[in-house]
């Protein structure tokens, strides 16, 4: 199963995704709540998956995005927002987003993403 990193600046939105990865079969290596923490847990940990929130402290999701695909150009990153405006769903799929969730979180809709990038 895939090693998953989850990146919010809520504690308890990391929380929720924690627990639907885990029950999905896949492994937490790690969490993150701003952009720049972000990408030293990527160097850090080489996940399958990230999990990235957009609006966050330090550095933005959008920004933590292109300094992972630097890294990596293979890099999964999954990008969540509360905002699903297009531009914002365009804009990260430029950067090299694979997925959008928009929050809430759907449980079925996080289990679907985990299933199509992490098979």
């Amino acid at each position: 199963m895939g090693q998953v990193l989850i990146v919010d600046d809520s504690t308890y939105l990391r929380l929720v995704l924690k627990q639907i990865i885990s029950q999905a079969g896949h492994t937490v290596v790690a969490e993150a709540a701003d952009g720049e923490q972000a990408v030293r847990e990527y160097q850090a940990h080489s996940p399958d998956l990230v999990m990235l929130d957009i609006t966050m402290p330090v550095l933005d999701g959008i920004g933590a995005l292109k300094k992972i695909r630097q890294i990596d150009p293979q890099a999964q990153v999954i990008m969540c927002s509360a905002m699903g405006h297009n531009t914002y769903v365009k804009e990260c799929i430029q950067a090299g987003a694979c997925d959008f969730i928009v929050k809430p979180f759907e449980r079925e809709r996080v289990t679907q993403a985990l299933r199509q990038w992490l098979s």
